[in-house]
């Protein structure tokens, strides 16, 4: 079956956006006769001396009248290879909610830059809103080259500007291709004015980007859109799997009753099916007789999504009545409608800067971080996990109007860190019955018969950035002088002690805390304990930091270019994150933090593991941890 992909376009005004659109289909013969004779009406009416092929997506009468696009115009068109379904999306400032509606179910947006503008605000506002929606592919198509006679100079100078703008955010990749959408260079097919250029054609990248990347093939998520009973024998609970799969004989959980039943049938216009996966609408019916109505949700047994009437979102605004701090709305979460309220606006996010500023409220295409009390609890994942559970709208109970578009963050928190039931507190979890057993031997007396202070090395950073390799050298270095040495892998603690965890924000937290626990008791041994973690959340390694007395924390953090990373691979752990096969992996599709106020900082794509190695020696001699070889 020829699979889909959804796009999305959006550039400054006048950047040729729907000429770009106009070029492909035309060129890759996706129009039909009357509608290029109804665009060549159009052209000569307007008094243009070639034929308009942006009028082929500015199917609006303004748009025309005003020569701006001012809505989303969706066209449908395919090839041999894949469909296609097309945004076209504003660029105007004014026309935010817009993007955001064209982008939401998008896979690939194509952000285009006029050649003789270069880099504008308005482009990086885009390549921000794209990552914000959680976009996995960005194409930066350089247009208008021919206006600069084709200079690769110009096309190198602007790849290398937007690079660096895209350095700031969480993008997967990145694809530039410089073209002429007015003359049809690299759009379709490859320019003879451009022989410097040795990269796909905008069509050819469309083609065979890896498509589904931003699918949840994992988790299984059934919202309940109808209850189908034809007669007595005969009951089925209708709706679209937004992401996993199923199959027959699976033990699954109706949402929000807890009731457990095992799927009896998949059932289709086309008859039955073993299983259905991520896409499919079918009609599912079960072995027991379980109360369900719309809205509710069927999950997988042993694979639950969040639960909470709290939640945590950035949202989009879009109606033209700014947000009534503590209103009442409906939220509509796929089919489930609940009341609720904008408990609290934490900050309004500027998308020309990307700084957060304060506000009292949200006014037309403001984006912005709030609070969000429901009446009922929403059953849900965050958003870059599941796109389609990560989601919602606010509706105006009195005009029945769309007023805002959200993005789940997770369940409420402060601006800065987890609720206290997430994350750990300033203090160790403790029994009001239980309390610490000193040994008989003094802190002092271990690090006087050892000969060395006792510390803990926190190695941070990205996975394959070294932390591991750089600790094990050092570990065998320290040794071989007979210091007293404990070492702590974050591979190695999931084995074992933290076997129970997985990769949510949740467990990623309670992981740290138990190896940080761990490190204590070592630490308190008269031990140089060393620990590799990426440890992705600042809040994470500050709790770690603050349970060790002052001075006895040591924050290494491994830095290393992301780029690097890409290349080394050596577990091929990056391959599998950008084609989505890992949906939770830190500095691709989960964010990491990284260290301020780190006590050393290392650079493995520019340092010697040795060089590293003799920093560190150094710094624990002349913080008197280690005594002077």
């Amino acid at each position: 079956m020829t699979d889909l992909l959804r796009f999305t376009t959006a550039g400054s005004v006048d950047d040729g956006k729907s000429t770009l659109i106009g070029r492909l289909l035309y060129d890759s013969k996706a129009i039909y006769e009357d509608q290029l004779e109804a665009v060549q009406r159009a052209s000569a009416l307007r008094g243009d001396d070639e034929v308009d092929l942006s009028l082929l997506t500015d199917g609006l009468r303004a748009e025309r009248e005003q020569k701006i696009t001012i809505d989303v115009a969706y066209r449908y068109f395919s090839t041999p290879q894949r469909k296609f379904i097309i945004a076209d999306t504003p660029g105007h400032i004014q026309y935010t909610r817009n993007m955001v509606t064209g982008a939401s179910t998008a896979e690939l947006a194509i952000i285009l830059i006029d050649a003789r503008k270069g880099v504008l605000t308005q482009s990086k506002r885009h390549g921000f809103l794209a990552t914000l929606l959680r976009i996995p592919h960005l194409v930066v198509a350089i247009n208008k080259m021919d206006l600069v006679d084709y200079d690769r100079g110009v096309y190198e100078r602007i790849t290398a500007d937007y690079a660096e703008f895209v350095r700031q955010l969480n993008v997967q990749g990145v694809t530039t291709i410089p073209l002429s959408a007015l003359r049809g260079d690299n759009v379709v097919d490859k320019s003879p004015h451009m022989p410097w250029y040795d990269g796909p054609t905008l069509l050819h990248h469309l083609e065979h980007v890896n498509v589904g990347a931003s699918q949840n093939v994992v988790d299984f998520r059934f919202p309940v859109q109808y209850v189908i009973r034809p007669n007595q024998d005969f009951r089925g609970f209708a709706g679209q799997i937004v992401s996993g799969r199923i199959a027959v004989g699976e033990e699954v959980v109706a949402l929000p009753s807890g009731l457990t039943s095992q799927i009896k049938e998949i059932v289709t216009a086309d008859g039955a099916l073993p299983s259905a996966e991520v896409g499919s609408a079918v009609t599912l019916t079960l072995a027991d007789e379980i109360d369900i109505s719309r809205g509710d949700m069927l999950v997988r047994a042993r694979n639950l999504p969040q639960k909470s009437n709290q939640l945590d979102a950035i949202i989009c605004w879009m109606s033209e009545e700014p947000l009534r701090p503590n209103g009442t709305y409906w939220v509509q979460h796929t089919t489930r409608l609940v009341k609720g309220l904008v408990s609290e606006l934490n900050y309004r996010i500027d998308v020309d800067t990307m700084h957060r500023e304060q506000a009292e409220t949200l006014n037309l295409n403001d984006i912005g971080r709030v609070q969000l009390t429901t009446t009922q609890p929403l059953f849900f994942d965050r958003y870059e996990l599941n796109r389609a559970t990560g989601c919602f709208i606010l509706i105006d109970p009195h005009t029945n109007t769309t007023v805002a578009a959200g993005m789940i963050r997770g369940q409420s928190r402060t601006v800065d860190e987890l609720t206290a039931d997430q994350r750990p507190t300033s203090a160790p979890r403790q029994s009001s019955n239980i309390v610490w057993e000193q040994t008989g031997i003094s802190h002092a007396e271990r690090e006087a018969r050892h000969g060395h202070g006792a510390a803990v090395l926190w190695f941070t950073g990205l996975s394959g950035s070294g932390k591991s390799t750089i600790a094990r050298k050092l570990e065998q270095t320290l040794f071989a002088r007979g210091i007293h040495t404990f070492f702590l892998d974050g591979d190695n603690l999931r084995h074992g002690l933290n076997g129970d965890l997985g990769f949510s924000e949740a467990d990623r937290v309670e992981n740290i805390r138990r190896a940080a626990e761990v490190a204590k008791l070592a630490y308190a041994h008269g031990q140089l304990v060393l620990c590799s973690f990426i440890s992705p959340f600042a809040a994470d390694r500050a709790f770690a930091r603050q349970i060790l007395p002052e001075g006895r924390f040591v924050e290494i953090y491994v830095k290393c270019d992301l780029e690097v990373l890409k290349r080394r691979d050596p577990k091929g752990l990056y391959a599998k994150a950008l084609s989505g096969e890992i949906p939770e992996f830190t500095g691709i599709s989960s964010p990491y933090e990284e260290p301020t106020t780190a006590e050393l900082v290392v650079e493995t794509d520019l340092e010697s593991v040795d060089d590293i190695i003799g920093r560190i020696l150094a710094y624990l001699t002349t913080h008197h941890l280690l005594p002077n070889p």
